[in-house]
């Protein structure tokens, strides 16, 4: 059975700084027409950072959309597309901890919410870790913070920790570390 949406047409509703938002008409399947509506976003890392002691390296940010501060795995959005993604975690492990790894591992990709965000967010699991200065970006305000990888686990199943790419991260890399 082909499940494909053809679109018809788009218009772009709004331009910002982070996304793009356009409402699309698109032929469905069985010859009907609806709209969807996407919010374009660029690509983004996020680092699973293991020390030598086995504790994940995060950081607690407020998120705005959800008025809480937020433990999660250092990550940001690719600053341009000749960044490449392993450069961008790399990049995004440093600024926000203030760690270089000896060891950089691709996790591979996740679609945070496909339903209407294009949004590709790649994985990596970071070990070998050197300490250094964080140096956040002007506008980010966080604390690092670690915690052990076996309490990272429970504090997903005990839906502490609700960030998607946490909880994809911490799953890639319980299936490659055990």
């Amino acid at each position: 059975m082909d499940l494909t949406e053809r679109k018809i047409d788009g218009d772009y509703k709004y331009f910002g700084k982070l996304v793009k938002i356009r409402l699309d008409s698109v032929r469905l399947p069985d010859g009907k027409t609806s709209t969807r509506e996407v919010c374009e976003h660029v690509e983004g890392v996020a680092v699973l950072p293991i020390n030598d002691k086995g504790e994940v390296v995060m950081v607690r940010q407020f998120r705005y959309p959800f008025e809480e501060a937020l433990l999660e795995i250092p990550a940001g959005k690719m600053d341009n597309c000749e960044e490449g993604h392993y450069n961008c975690g790399l990049r995004e492990l440093r600024e926000e901890t203030g760690i270089v790894p000896k060891e950089f591992h691709y996790l591979g990709c996740i679609y945070p919410s496909p339903g209407f965000l294009t949004e590709v967010i790649h994985l990596y699991l970071a070990k070998g870790l050197k300490e250094g200065a964080p140096c956040p970006d002007e506008d980010e305000y966080l604390s690092v913070e670690t915690v052990p990888f076996e309490e990272l686990k429970r504090m997903i199943a005990d839906n502490i920790i609700r960030d998607a790419k946490t909880i994809a991260a911490v799953f890639r890399a319980s299936m490659l570390l055990s």
